[in-house]
Formats: C-alpha cells, structure tokens, sequence
C-alpha cells in the first residue's frame, strides 16, 4: 500500500489487508541497504492474526520514492510521519539492525506513540569498518558482497534455507543490486555515527524485547546483551545458529518469540 510522505511515494506492504483504526498495528523497520520482504514470514503472519501490519521500505529502496535518510533520527521521524499518512495512533515496531536503531530511538523520543518494540540483530554501538564503508562509498560490488556475506551465519552459505523457495545469500545479494548509488552507504554511515544508543536505552519504558543470533558478525551478541542491560525490564532471546538476519535464518524461532512477544 502507499502512502505520501514529505512529498513521495512510501510503500509499506500490509499482508493484502487494508488498515483498520480498531485494530493494534505493528510496523517492521529493515535494517541497512535492505527493503520489506525480508520480514516476509513474521509480516504476512500478523496481517493474518489480527493485525495491521507495515513492513515498510524506507525512502530510495524497493517502492518507496525519495533519497535515503542520513541518521538514525532521520528514519525516526519518517516512521512518525508514515503512521500520521496512515492515520495511525499508536504501534509496536520491530526494526532489525539500523531499523532496530530507528525503534529504538522511536520508544524514547516519540514515547506516547510507541506501545512496544522488538529489536533484532542489533547492538551498540553500531560501528561499520572503515573498509566497509569506503567500499560502500564508492558503489563497488565488494561492498554488497561483504553485506551479505557478514549478515548470515557460515552455514548460508551452503544453501539450506527455512524458508521454502529462498536462498540466503542470492536474495540478499538481489535486494543489494537494485539500490540506487550512494544508499548502502548513507545507511552504513547513519549506523556508525548514532551516538544516543544507551542515552534512548535509558528513556525507554515501554515492554522490550531482543532478539539475537549468537552467530552475528555485524553486531555482536555481546554488543546486544549491553545494549538490552540498558533496557528497563527487557527481555533477551538468543538463537544459537543464527547470524546477522535473524528474521531469514531463523524464520520460525524469530515469529514464535514475536508471537509471544506481541501477544
């Protein structure tokens, strides 16, 4: 469905249902250089059970118009706007890595308009290597191939996928190659520069939950737990053989705990 937004088309998908104001929302926010269907399971299961769902595509990726958002608080208030467009009080958001930042700084900035979120494949801070970003930077190919290559656990690689049809490493790599130039970049280099993690952790009062793969090479398990610590009351889950992209490597453990997160 679309909406306008600052003046451009924004597209989240809604699981083919139209919006219903009597109905609680839950908006999925996609993490750097990536678009909306990599929320495909939990998104369409939602929409099913009760529902309204966004699962957006932030400006200049898959169909949404306009140029990518250069901070963390930039999408923040984007989301906000997307939710007045749509005429939308109050929802749970679930952001995965930058998105899971933009959550994040939603629940403590916009605070009345935030009833929960779910944060996954996340931590602070959100440091890209000077390489990655250089690469990024200058629209090289090793840019995407490093993206996708970092985001999954070493088991991708060797094609098994739980998600009938899809395969791990070509679908990232898919997503990857439409981007516009100067996206990846402007996405990796907002993740690098949010500075208010902890300082947003601590305003949070809102249920949170984490949702981590021990296997993360982009943000570290590690790095999720201290972010989570500084979350009153948040709870963490753990899923030992995922990576990066929780939600594609571990579709089924991901929507279970969204499940009985969301209720």
């Amino acid at each position: 469905m679309d909406w306008t937004v600052d003046g451009k088309r924004s597209f989240a998908y809604t699981a083919a249902h139209a919006i219903d104001l009597a109905r609680p929302t839950v908006v999925f926010v996609h993490g750097a250089g990536l678009e909306h269907s990599l929320f495909g399971l939990q998104s369409r299961y939602f929409g099913y059970h009760g529902r309204n769902v966004l699962a957006v595509d932030l400006p200049g990726r898959g169909r949404s118009a306009g140029a990518p958002l250069a901070s963390i608080e930039a999408i923040a208030g984007w989301l906000m706007r997307l939710l007045d467009a749509a005429g939308i009080e109050r929802a749970a958001i679930v952001g995965h890595s930058m998105g899971a930042l933009a959550a994040l700084e939603c629940a403590a900035r916009h605070a009345a308009r935030v009833e929960r979120i779910a944060l996954l494949g996340t931590g602070f801070p959100m440091k890209v290597s000077e390489d990655f970003l250089a690469a990024a930077k200058a629209n090289r190919q090793s840019a995407y191939d490093m993206e996708t290559i970092w985001s999954h656990a070493p088991q991708a690689a060797l094609g098994a996928n739980p998600n009938p049809g899809m395969w791990m490493h070509g679908d990232a790599l898919a997503i990857l190659s439409k981007l516009a130039p100067g996206v990846l970049y402007t996405d990796l280099k907002a993740c690098d520069d949010y500075a208010a993690g902890f300082e947003c952790a601590a305003k949070v009062k809102c249920p949170a939950l984490f949702i981590l793969g021990r296997r993360d090479q982009m943000t570290t398990v590690k790095s999720g737990r201290s972010l989570a610590a500084a979350v009153e009351g948040s709870r963490t889950v753990e899923l030992g053989a995922a990576g990066h992209l929780v939600m594609t490597e571990a579709p089924d453990d991901v929507l279970d705990a969204l499940i009985g997160f969301l209720g």
